[in-house]
């Protein structure tokens, strides 16, 4: 039977939140009854349920001051993030009785309504283990995996005002006229001003992202702290259900705010692991000239919602004090995220087996560089899957030399692409040719950045038992290509070597630092 539904709105929320901690209130083992509070809704932590009630507030982004609101909104949430997270996801339930003697799920008027969730461990939430210093890389790399499956599947958004130019200016723009309202002297200007500069200067590229498909249905609250591992995965949850014009947004600026979380975290490394995983399953690094505006708006958002919630009435001392610290934390990154990035391009050079993914992984992290990895843009071009077999014999189907030039012009249009974004680009390839280094020598002359290659060197021996035991990669490379490699490569000539930092594969720790030290001293001369 449906409760009937009160449209008054709750005269005391507070009260009605302190009854919820009782067990009684629930229709199962609650336990002790534990409260998470925003400045949004109460989450109460119930045996193995969690029921997230909204608070009856309104605010410049939402609102939710009527119950008919609130209930609304419940059953939108459950609707939108049964994408991501089924298995989270229960039902909405009524809550009736009155505000002091409240039952959830039971028959009668309803006096608010609550999300079910099946509860999870609080340490299981990517936000608790990055600050614990035990995030993963294979967790954020599933959660790239996850995030780009969640963009594929959602639906393109080209009608209406979502996702305009217009409509990113006014969102930016929203979180300094917020932090104004609150206390002039939150409002940093400087910040506004290069808002309104950078929003300028990326007005067309806003526009033509927007026609080619990139504005969907996504998110629009992608931080650490709305993706948990569950059933031995990461799961992106808590989506925006309260305005769809925070959730029908460029892709980008989704992993934006996962991105720029990481950094306010202290995980750099993992922030730039977690781009480029997410950008080699989507192929998306036209986003790029984009993800700093959106990083710096979403650094702004969360500083605005800590903002709001350290002025909330009846907030405690310590969590006031807490607002204010993230609050201050996140201007401060959103002031570092302003400045400008100096591109560089390095190659990666050297035989199959040699390492140089591997390097490359950690150029990557340590650089905060973006990765273009030949086996997967050579896939990408004959519609294959990363880890796809592709059945080619060596040095044929997909690899034979005309489908290798195309490879190579390929990775030339987006390292031209990611240097003009202005990031330090790692192409990852053989280049066992002279004509091959020289193309992106060229590149690099022509964009004024510094160039390097990173030559990949191991015992022949070594190269053939790495080769034999491959798997899982997306390299299809083995012994019969290392053959032809062997006998087709041209050596790194005398005028290349200027430029060239050896990695030696065998004694990678002992050499690692001085190698990447070598090669930042290359990458901060000036093309």
């Amino acid at each position: 039977m449906t409760p009937a539904v009160a449209h008054s709105p709750l005269d005391h929320p507070a009260s009605l939140a302190e009854a919820l901690r009782d067990p009684a209130c629930y229709p199962h083992p609650a336990g002790d009854v534990r409260v998470v509070e925003t400045h949004i809704s109460w989450v109460f932590l119930a045996g193995s349920y969690a029921y997230k009630v909204k608070k009856p507030v309104r605010l410049d982004f939402l609102d939710f001051s009527t119950l008919e609101a609130r209930r609304r909104y419940c059953l939108e949430e459950v609707r939108l993030n049964r994408r991501t997270a089924p298995g989270l996801y229960v039902e909405v339930v009524p809550i009736v009785g009155t505000t002091g003697r409240p039952s959830v799920g039971g028959t009668g008027t309803a006096i608010e309504y609550a999300v079910r969730m099946r509860r999870f461990p609080q340490q299981d939430l990517l936000s608790r283990r990055a600050d614990a210093g035990v995030l993963e890389p294979a967790a954020v790399d599933a959660m790239a995996a996850a995030v780009a499956r969640m963009h594929a599947e959602a639906d393109v958004v080209r009608e209406g005002s979502f996702g305009t130019p217009a409509l990113v200016r006014a969102q930016a723009l929203d979180n300094f006229a917020t932090l104004e309202r609150l206390d002039p002297a939150l409002c940093d200007r400087h910040l506004e001003r290069w808002t309104r500069l950078e929003h300028a200067a990326l007005v067309e590229t806003f526009a033509a992202r927007r026609r080619e498909g990139f504005v969907r249905e996504g998110h629009g609250d992608l931080h650490l702290g709305n993706v948990v591992m569950f059933a031995g995965a990461p799961v992106p949850f808590d989506c925006i259900e309260f305005d769809a014009r925070l959730r029908m947004i460029d892709v980008m600026s989704d992993v934006a705010f996962a991105c720029m979380d990481l950094h306010s975290r202290g995980q750099p490394r993992l922030a730039a692991r977690f781009l480029n995983a997410w950008l080699e399953h989507t192929g998306d690094y036209g986003g790029l000239r984009v993800l700093r505006f959106y990083e710096v708006y979403r650094a702004m958002v969360r500083a605005k919602v800590a903002a709001i919630r350290a002025r909330q009435e009846g907030i405690g001392a310590d969590d006031r004090a807490d607002a204010e610290e993230i609050f201050r934390r996140h201007v401060a990154l959103a002031k570092r995220l302003v400045l400008r990035r100096s591109p560089g391009l390095v190659l990666m050079h050297g035989l199959s087996g040699s390492g140089k993914t591997t390097v490359a992984q950690e150029l990557v992290e340590s650089l905060g560089a973006v990765r273009l990895r030949s086996d997967i843009e050579r896939k990408r071009l004959h519609g294959l899957a990363p880890l796809a077999r592709s059945a080619s014999a060596p040095g044929g189907g997909i690899y034979e030399p005309g489908a290798t030039r195309e490879t190579y012009g390929r990775l030339a249009l987006l390292a031209r692409e990611t240097l003009a974004a202005g990031y330090r680009t790692v192409v990852d390839a053989t280049f066992l040719h002279r004509a091959q280094r020289d193309a992106f020598r060229r590149l690099a002359r022509a964009m004024r950045v510094p160039f390097a290659i990173v030559a990949c060197v191991a015992p022949e021996a070594v190269l053939r038992a790495r080769l034999a035991g491959r798997s899982g990669d997306a390299s299809e490379a083995d012994v019969a290509v290392l053959d032809l490699q062997l006998a087709a490569r041209e050596e790194l000539a005398a005028d290349e070597l200027g430029r060239v930092v050896v990695a030696d594969a065998t004694h990678r720790d002992a050499a690692e630092e001085a190698s990447l030290l070598a090669l930042a001293k290359i990458l901060d001369r000036r093309g």
